[in-house]
Formats: structure tokens, sequence, C-alpha cells
């Protein structure tokens, strides 16, 4: 086995950068012949120091890959894992029958497993969901003439060129010049600005769990002496309050004085003559 292989072997990004990424450099890139050969073993024998092969010898481009994200300030180490694991992905499915290089094949899956690290880590809380703001996330920088902000027409560019919508280039913008903020006040800040520390103002006040239950006791309490001073009315002023006031669809006066045969006028008397005895009885 090839002494660089065999060095490899324990070599990851995180334990010493500088020297992965030269061991990397070391592992010599293979012919299309030795390529073919090794992707049909492992393709057709399962042939796993075929796969491992396969996967050192392409190292070098997982590296290169990975250093042109460095701008969104995560590790590159980190990002260099990631498209590792993408590599293997793409070593796995490769099939030589299909006539194209290895290196050709996996590009997509390098660049996918980076992206998803970029989109779980990069900020607190997610930026890109959907397909069209994944494609601004990862194109709206480059797309930028500049580091301002964009005019309407730079945004119609924008838009035209990836293909989506004017408002969506406008909404990523914000997003990606906007910074996450920590919770709770910075150690050395004064009184006065640390009152505008989020862990200060997205407190619920309301939300005491003895005030809720207090609330829940008072609302339960309401509606059953509720409950109770409607019955001590008479079928037709129960009826009147149900339908003027408790129903989803409420009737009109008018509505309610044909059904009755009296006026409008009438309807409206009883209904305040009947909410007056339900309040006597309630106070009761």
């Amino acid at each position: 086995m090839n002494k660089a292989l065999q060095t490899m072997e324990w070599m990851t990004p995180g334990a010493n950068l500088n020297a992965y990424i030269q061991g990397t450099a070391t592992v010599p890139i293979l012919t299309i012949e030795e390529e073919r050969s090794l992707g049909e073993a492992l393709y057709y024998e399962e042939d796993l120091d075929a796969a491992r092969r396969l996967v050192m010898s392409h190292l070098r481009f997982v590296v290169h890959i990975a250093r042109s994200y460095s701008g969104y300030g995560l590790p590159l180490a980190d990002l260099i894992q990631e498209g590792n694991v993408g590599l293997m992905k793409a070593v796995r499915r490769f099939n030589p029958e299909k006539g194209v290089r290895v290196v050709s094949f996996a590009v997509h899956w390098i660049k996918a497993e980076i992206h998803e690290f970029i989109l779980r880590n990069w900020r607190i809380v997610k930026i890109a969901t959907t397909k069209s703001q994944r494609k601004l996330f990862f194109n709206l920088r480059s797309a930028k003439k500049q580091l301002q902000w964009l005019t309407a027409d730079e945004a119609k560019a924008v838009a035209d060129d990836l293909g989506v919508e004017i408002k969506d280039v406008m909404e990523m913008e914000m997003r990606l010049t906007a910074r996450d903020s920590a919770f709770d006040a910075p150690a050395d800040e004064d009184d006065d600005n640390a009152s505008y520390a989020p862990v200060f103002f997205l407190e619920d006040k309301g939300a005491d769990p003895a005030q809720l239950a207090e609330n829940d006791d008072y609302e339960g309490d309401n509606n059953l002496r509720l409950a109770e001073a409607v019955k001590t009315l008479d079928e037709r002023s129960q009826s009147i309050l149900q339908r003027r006031w408790l129903d989803d669809k409420k009737a009109t006066l008018h509505q309610l004085a044909d059904e009755y045969g009296v006026s409008a006028e009438r309807i409206r008397q009883l209904e305040k003559n009947a909410m007056k005895k339900v309040r006597v009885a309630m106070e009761a």
C-alpha cells in the first residue's frame, strides 16, 4: 500500500489542519485506468479497499471546494469534514459504466453536504428553507456588484439571473445582513444598554403560572355562573340571548322579530331585560 495512504488513514481535518491539507496533496492522483479498475472492483465486488483508495485520492479536491466556502465564517476543518462525507456518499454510488470521472460525479454530493452544514450552522435561526431561498443564499453575495444595498435595478438583475422573484432577493439580502444577538447582555454593558438585551424584553409578563391558573379558575367560575343564570330565564329569552350573542352566526333583531311575530323594538327590549336578569343572577 502507498505510504501516503497509510499515513492518511488516521488523519482528520480537525486534528492538524495544515498537516491534513499537506497530506492530501501527497496522495497520488489516479489515472483513468486505475480509477475505472477501482470503480469496477467496488461496484461489482463491493471491494472496500477500492472504495478507500477512491476516497483518499480525491480528498484534495474536497479541500479545494471547501475553501471556496470560507466566506461564511465557519471553520475550514468542519467544511472539509462535511465535504468528505459527501465524497464518501458519491463513491458509494459511483457507477463506472456511466463513463464519467469520480471527480465529476462527486462534486454534487460534496457541495450538497457543505451546503447543508452551512445552513444548519451559519445562523441560529434558519434563513433558507425553500429551493429559491437556498439558491439565493449561496449566490446572492457573488451576484452583487458591490457591498452596499442593492438598488431596484440591481435586485431585478439578480432575480433574472437566478430565476427568482425580486421580493425573494430583497428578503434574502435583509436576512444575510442581519446579525444574531446574544440572549443575555454582555458582562461589560452598563445598565441602560443592558436593558435592550432580548432576555429583558422577550419574557411574556402574562405567562406567570400562578396568574394563569387564577385566570382559568375565574373564567371557569364565570362561565358556570353564566350558564346557571341563563337557566333562570324563560325559553324565549334564552333563545334570544343564545342567537344574538352566543351563536357563531348571530341573528339580527329583524330576523327574530319576524320569527316571533313582534316588532324589532320588542325583541330589543326582551334582550335588554334578559341581560339585566342574567347580570343580577350572577351577582347574587
